[in-house]
């Protein structure tokens, strides 16, 4: 394992995990997944409810910590530093300093409701990386006009629909200039008609190269937009591949029986 962390500390993938294990009490959620991001790429996993999706994504920035295997991000370990073979937990500072390297969106929004739009998204920024008020201030503006709301700085979060406050949400995590972003079902809590306005700023993202893993139950948004899909079930990775390859022409039944029910 030594060597390994050497050689991948060259020529690093964005996320590499392998053999990543979980359980919740006698629950294992995770029994063994091994999977590659590269730079740029957008993966999206696909998978029923319960099967491990994003208990995995939480693993990748320490939000769950491993049972066994090893998760490297940038060609750091996760969590994690190893000396003669052995790990060693990393202190809350040094996780939450790693962590703030990788954004996250949740299902819910998670705002804060006292604060406007742009004081959301800059609140990190100056609080975690104690950045100046005007350097942030500009960079939030330009974010919240990446996804579309440069006139909805001043709202609060009451004041927005549910899809403005989860692009605000995208918005606050890329204030932190993440290396990866983080999605884990960012259109389930949103009503049907704002699920294409949150797409369509992913999507952006996606065309400027960001790194991106995307937990979806968004069928027609994987097959545009990722370069991998990954679907997985009962804790395991089924099939993987080109978006059309698996979406279009699964080859494991397990994952036939799932597509029948989303077409």
């Amino acid at each position: 394992m030594a060597n390994l962390t050497a050689q991948r500390a060259l020529n690093p993938p964005m996320v590499e995990a392998v053999e990543i294990h979980k359980a919740f009490g006698n629950h294992e959620v995770l029994k063994g997944i091994d999977l590659e991001v590269q730079r740029g790429e957008v993966v999206c996993i696909l998978g029923p409810s319960g099967s491990g999706k994003s208990t995995f994504l939480r693993c990748i920035n320490h939000l769950e910590k491993l049972d066994y295997g090893r998760l490297w991000v940038d060609g750091e370990l996760v969590g994690y530093r190893e000396r003669d073979g052995q790990l060693y937990e990393l202190k809350e500072y040094e996780i939450c300093a790693k962590r703030a390297e990788v954004g996250m969106v949740f299902q819910r929004f998670n705002l804060f409701q006292h604060m406007t739009a742009l004081e959301n998204v800059i609140e990190a920024p100056m609080r975690v990386r104690k950045e100046s008020r005007k350097v942030v201030v500009d960079r939030a503006r330009r974010l919240l006009s990446d996804v579309g709301l440069a006139d909805r700085g001043d709202a609060y979060p009451r004041q927005l629909s549910g899809g403005q406050q989860q692009r605000v949400a995208i918005a606050r995590a890329l204030a932190m200039e993440p290396k990866l972003m983080l999605f884990d079902e960012p259109t389930s809590a949103l009503d049907p008609e704002l699920v294409g306005e949150v797409l369509a700023a992913m999507r952006k993202l996606a065309d400027d190269g960001m790194t991106m893993v995307v937990v979806t139950h968004e069928i027609g948004f994987a097959a545009e937009v990722a370069d991998t899909v990954i679907f997985m079930a009962d804790g395991v990775v089924v099939e993987r591949g080109k978006p059309l390859d698996v979406l279009k022409s699964p080859q494991h039944e397990r994952t036939k029986a799932f597509l029948s029910h989303t077409f």
